[in-house]
């Protein structure tokens, strides 16, 4: 259709959309002048991808519209009119037909149109400039200096977080809560750093120490604590959905998987720089110094689900790299790239070359398996040159003896008779040599088959001496000359369209990178390192925001960006973006370590606050994000299994190893399409140890773990749900992992309070609260354990159990102030 119009273009079916938005509109936004100016990622860019973009976007500009940048947004159009007019909404044509009653003219067509709300958005900015302003993150960081604070409140700025903090408190006519009594900051750090609560002896020892510095040397004792790293190693394998299992319906183990936990574990413990921490796992085995822990860190590329059968094997590989893309895209940048598969990101700047440039990066990770034998892809032997050599050594001379015993043996099976022959070729091959394989050799013969037996023995006997090499689930095997990636057509990959080469997201303004091919002989493409190095840059805008983010997400309960995996224009915008930036920068002038941020973070005033309410400021703030007090939570799944272990004495403290499996019942196992296949047994010192050593199969969660909102491990997992729900009482008051718990516990109190029944309810709440029991708390269970003798005939210390799952069961332990 010829451009006669812009009028004529946008009734040709533009994403323009309008709506019935005149009635009540008077009424509804009468007070738009004095709202707060109009947030033009959050508030103004959705609308106009969703509603405009496809026909007055980048790809296509129906009557020359084109509303993706400002420029071309505010020129004239092939009509000479003017689709906005920058603080003029009345004279705009884009208002105009959004808003236009005759359905010929209203823009698009199609469907229901813009919402009043939608509709006084975009007239409100326009009306104040109609700037195009770039999202805040995707611009670089810069650390401001902390807010001057003066007045009263001075002194409770510790560190400058405090300075932010109390500016925007004091913005908004809010006052910080009051700290928190000592018993309560110990809990709180226990098992914020740690996931334990603290022993009776360290709460008591923290309690009586009255020196000016004794908050800091238990942040320091804590951090230095080996169970530091099982509590943050946890969250990261929240980010790249750690599990040991493939999925599927087979969900066939991966076997070392644990070497990865552990690997990450003592990074955390070792406070490895986290710029380190990153080149390794995505780039380990091309680094100058490649070391054991960056091979084992290389197994971050082999966790994911992986179809052993599946029916479009091209497909399967593709979304095999799509959920790389996805994972690594959102756990060390905030983007989500994957979204960029089938088309061009519909609200970020990030078109669909963009995500096979990052697919290019990893075109040589082979897939998971070869369809059956998956050991030469994913097991990497850790062995030493010198004996891995030695071991190849010994198996190229256990098979050239082999096969010059077999020769051997062949010429005697030629002499015999046919029966024989064919006896030879069967299973019976090793019972017909035995019986009568020297009948047909003669004597010079059986002496050279002797000894060729010896030598054979020998060498089998060194070789099972060396013993079996190490492995480790790693990127065993890499495709150093991978084929081109193309641009898939509406990501389909049976659909190929241009070649792509490695290049970074366009919104990072930065060079597209210049990679040689990899000389003959090379174990892998070299491009991994290119993408390590870039995402591991102090220079770039994402890494060390979000890091940074995360690390005090796990301390306060939220990110300062709650969207912690997406940083993108969907994503929530920060609470405190200039602290955020400070945090970033500082992250990297300290050398990307994370335990001296732990320790500026839990040092602040901000932290020890109490979770003490305030009627004032809950009329204010109710969703606390300025941060006027501490929000109390409930303790997470492996939290709450662990603090029960450590009340009834069971808890097993070991480190490291390969993981061990719950007990679970028939009735869950019955859930496999094979019940119990792949679910092994340990023993009950192994099942005491702690929950980030449970094995994790996809198929089969530990029940107790899901039931407190253990993960989905198909996918990174930003934050956990934290729900309420029925299963979590159940678990707790009629689960068995809880009553056989409680049965220890009653054994403790015993052994620990003697037989009178006060001082056991007493002892069951010092244990499992950390203080001493209150006259009423002491007559709930007194109480109750004469109830249970005299209307239910039960023992002593079956009364003493139910008390005890009682105690266990109390919100003082359940939640964490």
């Amino acid at each position: 259709m010829p451009p006669s119009s812009f009028s004529s273009r946008l009734r040709s079916g533009c994403a323009l959309t309008a709506s019935s938005w005149l009635c009540g509109l008077a009424t509804l936004f009468s007070s738009a002048s004095h709202a707060k100016p109009v947030d033009f990622s959050r508030e103004v860019k959705p609308i106009l991808a969703r509603r405009c973009f496809s026909c007055h976007g980048p790809q296509t500009q129906e009557g020359g519209l084109r509303l993706d940048g400002r420029e071309a947004a505010v020129a004239a159009l092939e009509s000479g009119l003017l689709a906005i007019v920058p603080g003029d909404s009345a004279g705009s044509e884009l208002l105009a037909r959004v808003t236009a009653e005759d359905e010929s003219l209203r823009m698009p067509p199609e469907g229901k149109g813009l919402s009043g709300r939608e509709v006084d958005v975009l007239r409100r900015w326009i009306d104040e400039g109609a700037a195009y302003q770039k999202h805040w993150a995707f611009v670089a960081p810069v650390k401001q200096e902390p807010p001057a604070i003066a007045g009263d409140l001075q002194s409770w700025v510790r560190t400058p977080i405090d300075a932010f903090v109390l500016a925007q408190l004091e913005a908004n006519r809010l006052q910080p809560a009051p700290r928190a009594d000592k018993r309560t900051l110990c809990r709180r750090a226990y098992f914020d750093l740690t996931g334990l609560p603290p022993t009776e002896e360290e709460l008591a020892e923290f309690l009586s120490d009255e020196s000016p510095d004794a908050w800091e040397r238990l942040i320091d004792k804590l951090l230095a604590s080996p169970h530091y790293g099982e509590r943050w190693g946890r969250h990261w394998l929240d980010l790249v959905r750690f599990a040991e299992t493939n999925s599927f319906e087979r969900d066939g183990a991966k076997p070392n998987a644990w070497k990865y936990r552990d690997y990450v574990i003592r990074s955390f413990n070792d406070d490895k720089p986290y710029d380190q921490f990153v080149r390794e796992q995505l780039a380990g085995d091309e680094l100058d110094q490649v070391t054991r822990d960056s091979i084992i860190a290389t197994g971050y590329y082999r966790l994911g689900i992986w179809d052993d059968e599946p029916a479009d094997a091209v497909q399967s590989r593709s979304d095999e790299l799509d959920d790389l893309i996805a994972t690594t895209s959102q756990a060390f940048l905030g983007l989500t790239v994957g979204c960029a598969r089938c088309h061009d990101h519909k609200i970020d700047p990030i078109p669909q070359r963009d995500y096979y440039g990052l697919a290019a990066f990893l075109a040589d990770v082979t897939a998971y398996g070869d369809r059956g034998d998956q050991t030469g892809n994913n097991q990497w032997d850790l062995s030493s040159p010198e004996e891995a050599a030695r071991r190849r050594a010994l198996r190229e001379q256990v098979e050239l003896v082999e096969r010059e015993k077999t020769s051997m043996e062949e010429v005697g099976v030629k002499r015999m008779e046919a029966p024989d022959q064919r006896r030879s070729e069967t299973h019976e091959r090793e019972a017909l040599l035995s019986e009568k394989l020297q009948d047909y050799l003669n004597e010079s013969e059986r002496a050279q088959y002797q000894q060729t037996l010896g030598r054979l023995e020998a060498a089998r006997r060194e070789l099972q001496e060396l013993g079996e090499p190490e492995s480790a689930l790693a990127l065993a095997k890499c495709d150093a000359q991978p084929a081109p990636t193309h641009l898939n057509v509406r990501g389909n990959p049976h659909v190929p369209g241009d070649v792509v080469e490695p290049r970074f997201p366009q919104l990072f303004g930065a060079a597209t990178p210049t990679i040689a091919a990899a000389p003959a002989g090379a174990r892998s493409a070299g491009r991994r390192k290119v993408l390590a190095d870039w995402i591991a840059s102090k220079d770039n805008l994402l890494t060390s925001r979000v890091i940074a983010n995360r690390i005090w997400q796990h301390h306060f309960g939220r990110g300062i960006v709650r969207s912690a995996n997406n940083f993108g224009e969907l994503g929530d915008a920060p609470t405190h973006p200039e602290l955020l930036d400070w945090l970033a920068v500082w992250l990297t002038e300290h050398d990307w370590k994370l335990k001296p941020l732990h320790r500026l973070i839990m040092t602040s005033s901000a932290y020890q606050m109490s979770s003490q309410a305030d009627e004032g400021a809950l009329a204010v703030d109710p969703l606390n994000d300025h941060l006027w007090r501490f929000d109390m939570r409930r303790l997470g799944a492996e939290e709450l299994r662990d603090a029960t272990l450590a009340a009834s004495g069971r808890l097993n403290r070991a480190l490291y190893g390969p993981s061990f499996y719950p007990q679970m019942s028939e009735e869950v196992l019955a859930t496999q399409s094979m019940p119990g296949n792949g679910w092994g047994q340990s023993t009950a010192e192994e099942q005491s140890r702690r929950s980030v050593y449970v094995f994790v199969k996809r198929s089969l969660l530990t029940p107790l773990l899901t039931a407190f909102d253990f993960p989905d491990v198909d996918a990174s997992c930003e934050a956990r749900f934290n729900t309420t729900q029925p299963g979590q009482a159940l678990s707790l008051l009629n689960g068995e992992f809880a009553n056989e718990q409680a049965r220890h516990l009653a054994e403790r109190v015993r052994a620990e309070a003697g037989d009178q029944p006060r001082e056991q309810v007493a002892r069951a709440i010092e244990i499992t609260l950390g203080r001493p029991a209150t006259e009423a708390e002491i007559a709930d269970g007194l109480g109750l354990m004469q109830q249970l003798a005299e209307e239910h005939g039960r023992e002593p210390q079956e009364a003493l159990r139910y008390w005890c799952l009682v105690a266990l069961n109390q919100n003082e332990f359940l939640y964490l102030d």
